[in-house]
Formats: structure tokens, C-alpha cells, sequence
């Protein structure tokens, strides 16, 4: 197959097509840092619009709040790069879409940006399931370190696609 982005990141990402196929789920993606990468990443397979209903990239505060309805206290109170605002990212994804599943993504990659509380390499990721429990959402923090911004950036989608699998 002829591919663009990393091996790695394309064959997790035809994991998860294929695997979401399986069980007639469709995905969104809500990426800050990642800038689409992981939509891209699924929309390398073939027949990926089986499973991908929607990508929104959400790069700026103000495209979380237009595109994504957070709430512009939360990202004034938490930050854009808090559990918090992935979570309402995540929920905003489903709401904008038909998908039964969204991942967020919001960090900070570098290399400029961070702070004592949030260093260059803090990745937040929130996953909601349609009609899922509220209280079952997950969100989590990960710290990858001055790795590079590149390799902040695949470490996410990665990390973002393993939250797409079944």
C-alpha cells in the first residue's frame, strides 16, 4: 500500500478501521496538537469511510468553542490543555456528528508553550461513546517529554487510535 505517513501509525490505524468495521461503529476525531493526524492517519486505509464520520481540527481556542461548543469558562478556568476541555472536545465531537465514538486530543507539543504545570509533552486525551455514561468517559493525562514535536505529535496519534479500538 502506498502511504504517507508512518508504518507504525498506519498500521494501528488500519487496526482500528478494521476492527470499528467489525462492530458497525464510526468514528470523530477532535485534534488540537495532532493537527489531523489521526484523521489522516485513518483515512489512509481503504475504505476508511465505512468507520470515519468526521474530523474536526480544532487547533485554537476559539475553534473548540465555535466548532466544538466548550465552554469558553472552562477553557479560561482549566486550560485548553486540561482533562476538562478534552472531555467537552470529545463531547463536542459526538454532538457535531452522527459518530458513536470520539477521541480528543489537546497538548502541547513544542517547542515553545509549556509551563511548570503543563511542560512541552503534556498530551490530554478524553474518549465519549454515544448514549455512553458521563461518568464512564475516559480522560487522561500523558507527559512524553521534550521528545521533539514531531514525536510528541505520533506519540499522541497513537495513543489516540489505541483509544479507538474495541
Amino acid at each position: 500500500m502506498d502511504v504517507l505517513l508512518p508504518p507504525e501509525l498506519v498500521a494501528l490505524a488500519e487496526r482500528a478501521v478494521v476492527a470499528n468495521r467489525a462492530i458497525g461503529r464510526r468514528v470523530a476525531l477532535a485534534e488540537s496538537c495532532t493537527g489531523g493526524l489521526v484523521s489522516a492517519a485513518l483515512t489512509e486505509i481503504p475504505g476508511s469511510s465505512d468507520v470515519v464520520e468526521a474530523g474536526f481540527v480544532t487547533y485554537s481556542n476559539q475553534a473548540k468553542i465555535k466548532l466544538l461548543n466548550v465552554s469558553p469558562d472552562m477553557i479560561d478556568t482549566f486550560g485548553a490543555v486540561s482533562t476538562a476541555t478534552a472531555w467537552a472536545m470529545a463531547q463536542g465531537a459526538l454532538a457535531a456528528s452522527e459518530a458513536d465514538i470520539a477521541v480528543a486530543i489537546t497538548g502541547v507539543a513544542g517547542p515553545g508553550g509549556g509551563t511548570a504545570k503543563k511542560p512541552v509533552g503534556t498530551v490530554v486525551f478524553a474518549q465519549a461513546l454515544r448514549d455512553g455514561d458521563p461518568e464512564e468517559i475516559k480522560a487522561e493525562r500523558h507527559e512524553f517529554g521534550e521528545i521533539g514535536r514531531g514525536a510528541i505529535r505520533l506519540q499522541a496519534a497513537l495513543l489516540a487510535l489505541e483509544l479507538l479500538l474495541p
